[in-house]
């Protein structure tokens, strides 16, 4: 163990100025690829239902295959890296990413697409643990690393929510395919320099690569994220239902109990005990469900019913990003004067507020709009810096994949319960406020989202056209609603649930003092 921390040290030795900037900038370059494709296919989702005749099943699952796959793979990858190298994970993710994009914007169907965002999800999962971990072992002064945190943070938060403008710009002028192969490039450029840039880590061979671990939290939650889709639809398979909820609290119990007879664990749970890490984490997720749910709607809403273009719906959200990115840094900043705890709790105020004034405002006038989503910027790129800050902080540098992993999980599951929980309910909410007249009744499809009974409409009379397409434009604001209503909520809860467990603890060690 000894002579393992002496060659990390000897090896993570102070770079110049420039190198490490430049390692962030190579660094946060593959992070912008990785959060971008989660929600740029948000603009996209109308046009690729339509020309892919996808049902509302396969839109939630083309999201989610990738998030979902980032999150069970997360923890195997994160100690992959301790084990193999943090450098070579991630140029070997990235060079995978490259041509995942590719299969994703030639798919032929829903199938091969939800395929291809899966394969995507492997190469995220192979990069994202090694960006904390080599900004942690690139950046050794506190408050150079507060800074490189808050970037990273901000990336995360403002890069998700820029998916949105970007999607829109390229569909303005290209086939839904775009979106895909826009990170072709990109990748092109970052493979060299990382190879040339990026310092190489001293592999830790001594911890076994735990495979199984992954394979059964990756099944454990794409089997209950089945379970809550299928209880989003109108007419509810409950067989399905039980037998998904079975298998995912069997293999999700299973990793547990494998995880606490391990000598090596992918995730160590007494690392909850600390209730800093514990409410860090939930914040991170929190923060990250809220936004991607919100998104999921917001861009659908902007074209299927009041009638955007892509890329008037990608600009319209286009102040919340922006304000997550000016706020990550200064929360990186604000974080060593303030603490996590109070930031923590004033962030996810400031987000519940915003996200309730754009539930109040959604249909006023257009400042009061921005003014609404800047605050929900601000907000959640405020809450993801300090989580991030106060997670990756809390452990030793030989834990550092481990946490890098749990962190990312955090925002990964986030936003894959954010698509999971908040499409279902639209899809619940829609299907069960739609009433069609007797001449309609006879038009099952329609009753399955938005995007179908528009499609349907296509091939009706004008008058029934119409008729059915303002009885689905009316049904889906009513989901709308309870989705901004519903993440409103999670915001506020998750705020005081930071201030309960702080308070808590801060009780025990005035106690035990």
């Amino acid at each position: 163990m000894l002579h393992s921390s002496i060659t990390h040290q000897a090896q993570t030795a102070p770079l110049s100025p420039s190198r490490r900037w430049l390692i962030l900038a190579i660094v946060s370059a593959a992070l912008l690829l990785i959060v971008v494709d989660m929600t740029v296919l948000y603009t996209a989702l109308p046009r690729l239902t339509h020309d892919l005749h996808a049902s509302a099943s396969d839109k939630l699952w083309i999201v989610n295959s990738y998030a979902l796959v980032v999150s069970g793979l997360l923890l195997g990858m994160g100690t992959l890296g301790d084990r193999l190298g943090h450098k070579r994970l991630f140029l070997c993710g990235l060079a995978t990413f490259g041509l995942a994009s590719i299969a994703a914007a030639y798919s032929p169907n829903p199938t091969a697409l939800i395929a291809a965002r899966a394969f995507l999800g492997v190469a995220a999962a192979m990069m994202m643990p090694a960006t904390l971990s080599l900004i942690r072992i690139t950046f050794h002064d506190e408050r150079e690393r507060a800074v490189a945190f808050g970037v990273w943070s901000s990336i995360a938060s403002g890069g998700a929510a820029f998916g949105p403008v970007l999607g829109g710009f390229l569909l303005e002028h290209f086939w839904w395919g775009s979106v895909f192969l826009i990170n072709v490039p990109i990748v092109l450029i970052a493979l060299p320099m990382g190879w040339l840039l990026v310092p190489r880590s001293a592999p830790n061979t001594s911890r076994p690569w735990d495979i199984k671990g992954s394979l059964l939290i990756m099944v454990g939650l794409v089997a209950s994220t089945l379970a809550i889709k299928e209880m989003g639809k109108l007419h509810i398979n409950w067989g399905l239902v039980a037998l998904a909820l079975l298998i995912g609290i069997a293999f999700l119990s299973w990793f547990v109990r494998q995880q606490n007879r391990s000598p090596f664990p992918l995730l160590d749970f007494s690392l909850f005990k600390d209730a800093t890490l514990s409410t860090a984490v939930l914040s991170a997720l929190t923060a990250s469900a809220a936004l991607i749910g919100m998104e999921l709607v917001f861009s659908q809403r902007l074209q299927l019913v009041l009638g955007f273009s892509p890329l008037e719906a990608g600009l319209a959200i286009l102040p919340l990003p922006l304000a997550a990115f000016v706020s990550g840094p200064l929360a990186g900043r604000l974080l060593v004067v303030i603490g996590s705890k109070h930031l923590l709790i004033g962030s996810l105020s400031l987000a519940g507020t915003g996200m309730a004034a754009y539930l109040l405002w959604h249909n006023s006038a257009q400042y009061l709009q921005v003014t609404s989503l800047v605050m929900l910027g601000l907000g959640v790129g405020a809450a993801m810096t300090a989580a991030s800050s106060t997670i990756m902080q809390s452990v030793p540098p030989s834990r550092a994949g481990m946490v890098a992993s749990v962190e990312e999980m955090s925002y990964e599951l986030g936003g894959a319960l954010g698509v999971t929980i908040m499409g279902s309910l639209l899809s619940f909410v829609y299907s069960t406020s739609l009433i069609l007249p007797q001449e309609l009744s006879d038009r099952p499809l329609a009753y399955d989202s938005l995007d179908q009974a528009l499609l349907v409409a296509e091939t009706m009379p004008q008058n029934l056209a119409l008729t059915l397409s303002e009885l689905a434009r009316d049904s889906f604001d009513k989901g709308y609603v309870a989705v901004l209503a519903s993440c409103t909520a999670l915001l506020v809860m998750a705020a005081l649930a930071v201030w309960y467990f702080q308070r808590n603890k801060s009780s025990h060690a005035s106690s035990a003092y």
